[in-house]
């Protein structure tokens, strides 16, 4: 997939879908499938264009609380044929309107002839824009354009804002059925204080990026994949208030893995459910025992239950 950080014009026209698409969620998909699809049923370049960074964050300074790293968001648009994505910095065209948007940006740089957009899209100066606007503007200069309707989760609109909740309260099965896919993080595991191998249960450490959504701190089932194996596991995200941590880390156990050190290697940890807060013991005993409880639980969920 070619990533493009300038807005430099295309020879070759496109479908471009239109989005910050923070966590690729089902909401999200749809308006990326539909692009991709009519790519392919026109002979065009199946595009996406994105920001950088968050226009909250850019316009009203919010913390950046993303739901997936920008390596995940891009894995995840390739995966759904994108062959092309505009990955843009919104300090560039934040003061651009809705109009010059679609004739100089989708049009001039995009060659786009068919748009597409998520029921709640904004875009161009103050955020004026919206589908309906996206539709006229694109019908004035001859492009198609879809604006694809709400998905609901719950009786209410998937969004990536009822998503970061979920996950910051510890509702990940709420998450994971917004996603369309288990949450989670593809980090490198890095070296700890190997203190997990002096209880007896030796753990795989990641160092929480800066600027995602932090989970609630506490226990989880999780699962991890080692060359095309899932081994179950026991996550524990937080600060470690019994030993302390100066950061945010996730810690997992995998309690059936017998293999060699994974330091230095991206895992893909998934969460599957809450187990428990996270908790400061008396000592350390007391820690493993919890640790081997929470693995016990896990280890006995049925599989529709991860």
């Amino acid at each position: 997939m070619e990533i493009i950080k300038q807005l430099v014009p295309s020879k070759e026209a496109t479908s471009t879908a239109l989005g910050f698409f923070d966590g690729v969620h089902r909401g999200h998909r749809a308006v990326i499938t539909e692009a991709v699809e009519y790519a392919r049923s026109h002979g065009l370049v199946p595009a996406v264009f994105t920001l950088m960074q968050s226009p909250r964050t850019v316009l009203l300074g919010e913390e950046p609380r993303a739901i997936v790293t920008t390596e995940e968001k891009l894995s995840l648009i390739e995966a759904l044929g994108v062959e092309r994505v505009y990955l843009i910095d919104f300090t560039t065209i934040r003061t651009i309107t809705a109009e010059r948007f679609v004739s100089d940006i989708l049009i001039g740089c995009f060659n786009a002839k068919h748009t597409g957009c998520g029921f709640n899209y904004h875009f161009g100066n103050g955020a004026k824009g919206t589908g309906e606007t996206l539709s006229l503007l694109a019908k004035k200069h001859g492009i198609t354009e879809t604006t694809q309707s709400r998905l609901c989760y719950n009786g209410e609109p998937i969004s990536s804002t009822r998503i970061r909740k979920c996950i910051a309260d510890g509702d990940i099965h709420g998450a994971n059925a917004m996603l369309g896919r288990k949450y989670g993080f593809c980090l490198p595991v890095i070296h700890g204080r190997q203190l997990g191998r002096t209880l007896g249960f030796p753990t795989i450490n990641q160092q929480m990026p800066e600027g995602l959504v932090k989970p609630l701190f506490g226990v989880y089932a999780s699962s991890v994949n080692i060359d095309g194996v899932t081994y179950r596991g026991v996550t524990n995200i937080g600060i470690k208030p019994t030993i302390g941590s100066d950061s945010v880390t996730i810690e997992t156990w995998m309690p059936e893995y017998n293999g060699g050190e994974l330091y230095d290697r991206v895992m893909d940890l998934r969460l599957h459910s809450f187990v428990r807060p996270e908790k400061k013991f008396s000592g350390l005993e007391e820690l493993r025992s919890a640790v081997l409880r929470d693995a016990q639980l896990v280890l006995s969920l049925d599989d529709k239950d991860l």
